[in-house]
Formats: structure tokens, sequence, C-alpha cells
């Protein structure tokens, strides 16, 4: 092994978490992802959604379970590391 040699970078690797977001003009309050994910998602009074935009992504499943029973699907998610759209 020679002394110029570049020592391996980590190779790919999964996101360390999660980029939700609720497209607040779309969501309608229905409160499916309450449901769905309640450690995740809150509504506070009548339309104040509360959620985590950058949950762990051990949280995935839950979130996807959100994303899916939102009837007005305003709920996005990406993994943390991939480019915005």
């Amino acid at each position: 092994m020679s002394d110029n040699s570049v020592p391996p970078g980590p190779g790919p690797t999964r996101a360390a978490g999660l980029r939700v977001t609720v497209d607040l003009n779309l969501c309608q309050a229905y409160a499916q992802c309450c449901y769905a994910a309640p450690d995740h998602f809150v509504l506070k009074g009548h339309e104040a959604l509360h959620y985590d935009p950058a949950p762990s992504a051990d949280a995935r499943a839950d979130i996807e379970r959100a994303r899916i029973a939102c009837p007005v699907q305003a709920i996005s998610v990406e993994d943390a590391g991939a480019p915005r759209r």
C-alpha cells in the first residue's frame, strides 16, 4: 500500500431522517394524519396543524401511513438528504 492512497470514504448511506411537508393551502383539517400518526401530527384548535418537519427515519412507517390517509394528499415525505423539489 503506498503513502498516496486515499482511505475509502463512506459508501452510500440512508438519510438520517425525513423531510415532511404539509401543504397548508390544501389541508382541510380532516385530521386523518393525526389518527394515523398521533406522535407526529397534532391538530390544535379547529384548524392549526402542528407536525414535526424532520422526524427520524425510524418514523417512516407512521409518516407514510399519515401521507396515505390524507384525503387531499397535502403531505409529502422525502429523505432528508434528497434534493429539494
